[in-house]
């Protein structure tokens, strides 16, 4: 591996902006929770936690956010965690900020704080993204859980024709705001609700000839305007190649994104895709893990060929310093069952294996669903967003009697 940088305390710091306590909704940079982070030169960054309170029930998880986070910074080889408790003025203020983001939440993303999003990226086009997306979304729903998937290849939108989604996307009135209702597909016991350009336009054969502030913009509203509900365990983005105007509007809204870089065997490939995992060091994000797509090819007979190479997926996870999360062979199946909407994960063959192993991987060690068991704040939370719904919805029928009285009287 090439020699790294050394992070700076700073640089740290701003990588638990992406650790989020699940109990109050926000991260715990901003909550007043992280007091500091320190490096020294055997390369243990000792991270100072302030808990709202010692016997905090989601201890355990918060641990584990911050040792993923902070581990996976390139020059970093352990984490030690300080905890301390904070004083009850610190308490109120970092409830006071929960009570505050909470009742601004809509304006900032429609995506609940108990939600782990993961950008699903790649360095070039052709390596399969779309494809591993949809299978993956498909199966963690099989294993019950409610996943959204967030189609920002804006140009090259596939996810509704591989998940076998056709229609327009509905609406409805929060107030005097509009949001968007995702299409929803019932797979195994879970669900999966999608949004795409392709759900908009009148035809998928429609080319948008849109440039980097419009394409950001239309993202955002993904982000910011769609109702994806409370019960949403993972959302998977379907991001764009490359590293640009997206990727970057992503990055700011969503600071605790976790990101999985598709590769293939192929060292070009390989190369490519190193630019999208510096990219996510860069904007502070914690790189997950690498899939390997298009590993191998089998051939009847049994005899397996590697067509594009070998190698490439663990080259990436190393330079990364990330693990290979899975190697999807080569099989006609995945791209039969993305071309009629049936993902291939729902059959027997090999390749649906691998992508049920993914979802494996991904829930049990990579990126796992949030805890909220015992949250005693989280249903402080949910009472706010139910207060906050029902001020919103008195609002309006006072608003739409003053209307009536106006008329009324002009009558």
């Amino acid at each position: 591996m090439d020699h790294v940088e050394r992070p700076s305390p700073d640089d740290l710091h701003q990588m638990l902006r992406g650790v989020i306590d699940p109990e109050l909704g926000s991260d715990i940079v901003e909550l007043g929770m992280a007091r500091g982070v320190q490096l020294d030169d055997e390369g243990t960054a000792t991270v100072t936690i302030a808990l709202t309170t010692s016997g905090c029930p989601l201890r355990a998880q918060i641990q584990r956010d911050i040792k993923s986070r902070i581990g996976s910074v390139p020059g970093v080889n352990a984490v030690k965690i300080e905890w301390t408790e904070m004083t009850q003025a610190e308490k109120s203020r970092a409830m006071e900020r929960a009570r505050f983001n909470v009742s601004q939440r809509p304006e900032q993303i429609s995506v609940a704080p108990t939600t782990k999003v993961v950008l699903i990226a790649s360095g070039k086009g052709g390596v399969g993204k779309s494809s591993v997306t949809a299978n993956l979304a498909a199966a963690l729903a099989m294993r019950g859980l409610n996943v959204g998937v967030l189609d920002a290849d804006v140009w090259g939108f596939s996810i509704p024709r591989m998940l076998g989604l056709e229609g327009r996307l509905g609406g409805r009135l929060d107030g005097e705001r509009k949001m968007m209702i995702p299409l929803e597909r019932e797979i195994g016991t879970g669900l999966v609700r999608v949004v795409s350009m392709g759900l908009l336009v009148e035809d998928e054969k429609t080319a948008l000839m849109w440039r980097g502030l419009m394409l950001n913009r239309g993202v955002q509203h993904f982000l910011q305007d769609v109702d994806w509900g409370d019960d949403l365990d993972y959302l998977l983005v379907d991001m764009p190649p490359g590293t640009g105007d997206v990727q970057m509007g992503v990055a700011k809204l969503v600071p605790r994104a976790e990101v999985i870089v598709v590769t293939t065997p192929a060292v070009a490939a390989q190369k490519v895709a190193t630019r999208a995992v510096s990219m996510s060091r860069k904007s502070f994000l914690r790189v997950a893990g690498v899939v390997e797509n298009m590993s191998t090819f089998t051939c009847g007979h049994g005899e397996s060929y590697a067509l594009f190479g070998s190698g490439g997926g663990a080259a990436l996870a190393e330079d990364a310093g990330a693990p290979l999360l899975g190697q999807i062979p080569i099989e006609p199946l995945v791209s039969a069952g993305g071309d009629a909407g049936e993902p291939e994960v729902l059959g027997d063959s090999p390749a649906a294996q691998a992508f049920r192993d993914l979802a494996e991987r991904i829930v049990s060690e990579a990126i796992p669903p949030a805890e909220l068991a015992g949250c005693s704040a989280r249903t402080m939370i949910n009472a706010l967003l139910v207060a906050k719904a029902k001020a919103d919805a008195e609002a309006k029928a006072d608003a739409e009697a003053l209307a009536q009285t106006e008329l009324a009287a002009e009558a």
